[in-house]
């Protein structure tokens, strides 16, 4: 019994001398994390690790404050010190720190890097701070972001360096043998402006002098103008007869059409014929000539403007292009079948057109004693395609005959004086309803028609003069050939004389 209580005894002891050790042992850990966790087993949280550099400079265990004032300092000292010189071939541009203003600090980087490797538990922050004493943390914050007055320097001599690229030209001259040539563009140059900016915030954070060739990229244009200058064909020609016309009469329409002579049309772009002749003005070089004015041809200035604009637009529908704006007169027109012809008037009526095509057209206009003609170039059309045009009679509309009229006036004394005594001043007109067609041929066959016009040409009423003057006693009226004309009757030998004087089939 004696000896199981001893035993007992010392089991007893045993156990309390394992558990004070067991105590000791977690009084000695508990010690050891809490000087690692809380105390400076890592770096203190108000200063940076060691082995910390910002652009350079050591900033190891200073603070947030102490660094900020340390950087600041350099960024201060090496403004000073700047020296830089740019060069583009032998153009040299000065840079120094007189350039510049400080406009920035480095707090806001100063924060973040204070924090890196912070979060964590304790050996995640050991690891991150033994990596940074191996390896280093290192900061660049690019001096063009502290610095004011860069961008606006370096614009300013990028400006006098860049050229821009002009590219290669059709030279369109109408009254050339040659009629169209080439003029080659020019290369250009651009800046790079990444190279450079890296370039120049090395030299400026080097504080050094420096010389830096200010790097650019030769532009070299595009163009195959060799290729389209090949493909620039004769679209269209259209020829008006002017041989009969007063000298006056051809020199307006010349003058109208050498307005158009040498233009160029680009895809999308619209033609106003009355813009592009201006007035029809003496001062234009218009002259006086017969028009059509309510019914009758009377002198006006710039007549045969007409015949120049039924010209070009002959040429234009032939071209395929897009016809917006075209009035018929209100007489027919000799020179261009019915449906066909162009009436202009300042402020009434215009022939406005589009370039519909994907590509330039090109306007040669001209006059010699005998033609008027217009030619449109262009890409051809479709190979085999031709476009000619057709007129329809619709309808043959009568004249009311001649309608008598006194000479109260006086103007036709000369002519006539007495009642009784007529002098024609017009003979009657039948008027016409039409229809004007574009025919698309291919290799002479038909494979379109479609209508563009459809017209009304009024009748005319013939006028004839009688004289004011009652004859005396014994008097008598000589001879005259004035017979009046009655109202016209419509027949089929009507209709087939029509179809014949205007060449419709």
């Amino acid at each position: 019994m004696e000896n199981q209580i001893k035993d007992t005894k010392k089991n007893k002891k045993y156990t309390s001398l394992i558990w004070l050790i067991a105590i000791a042992l977690i009084a000695v850990f508990l010690l050891i994390f809490c000087q690692l966790y809380f105390g400076d087993g890592v770096s203190s949280k108000t200063t940076f690790y060691q082995n910390t550099h910002v652009n350079g400079v050591d900033i190891s265990g200073l603070t947030k404050e102490e660094a900020n004032n340390v950087l600041q300092t350099k960024l201060i000292e090496n403004v000073d010190k700047i020296d830089i010189t740019l060069k583009s071939g032998e153009k040299e541009w000065k840079i120094d720190g007189n350039d510049f203003e400080i406009v920035g600090n480095f707090e806001n980087s100063l924060n973040k890097l204070i924090n890196y490797g912070r979060e964590g538990n304790i050996f995640q922050k050991k690891k991150i701070e033994n990596k940074i004493k191996d390896e280093g943390l290192n900061l660049y914050i690019s001096y063009t972001e502290l610095l004011g007055g860069i961008d606006e320097k370096v614009d300013n001599i990028i400006e006098e360096i860049e050229k821009p690229a002009t590219y290669s030209s059709i030279i369109f001259n109408p009254n050339s043998n040659e009629m169209f040539t080439i003029k080659k563009g020019e290369n250009g140059y651009k800046v790079d402006r990444d190279v450079l900016a890296n370039e120049l915030d090395k030299a400026l954070s080097n504080s050094e002098k420096s010389i830096i060739d200010i790097p650019f990229k030769e532009i070299v244009p595009e163009t195959n103008l060799e290729q389209l200058l090949e493909q620039i064909k004769l679209r269209a020609k259209y020829t008006t007869n002017i041989s009969k016309s007063t000298q006056n009469r051809k020199d307006n329409i010349k003058t109208a059409l050498s307005s158009f002579n040498g233009m160029i049309v680009y895809p999308e772009q619209t033609v106003s014929f009355n813009n592009t002749t201006g007035p029809r003005t003496k001062e234009n070089g218009y002259k006086n000539a017969p028009i059509i004015f309510n019914g009758s041809y009377v002198s006006g200035a710039g007549g045969g403007v007409c015949q120049a604009s039924s010209t070009l637009y002959n040429a234009v529908i032939r071209a395929d292009l897009e016809v917006l704006q075209v009035t018929h007169h209100s007489l027919p027109a000799s020179y261009v079948p019915l449906s066909f012809d162009a009436m202009v008037s300042e402020g009434y009526s215009d022939l406005v057109f589009k370039n519909n095509q994907s590509c330039p057209i090109y306007i040669k206009a001209y006059c010699d004693n005998e033609n008027a003609v217009v030619e449109i170039y262009g890409q051809p059309l479709e190979d085999g395609v031709e476009i000619t045009t057709r007129t329809e009679l619709v309808k043959v509309i009568g004249h009311s005959g001649d309608k008598v009229i006194s000479d109260t006036n006086g103007e036709y004394s000369n002519h006539v004086l007495y009642k009784g005594e007529y002098y024609r001043l017009k003979y009657p007109n039948e008027g016409y309803e039409t229809k004007g067609y574009l025919v698309y041929k291919k290799n002479g066959e038909i494979i379109e028609e479609k209508e563009v016009r459809h017209d009304r040409y009024s009748p005319q009423n013939g006028i004839i003069v009688e004289g004011i003057y009652d004859m005396e006693e014994g008097m008598q009226i000589q001879n005259n050939d004035v017979r009046c004309i009655a109202p016209q009757k419509v027949t089929k030998e009507t209709y087939e004389n029509a179809k014949k004087k205007y060449h419709i089939e």
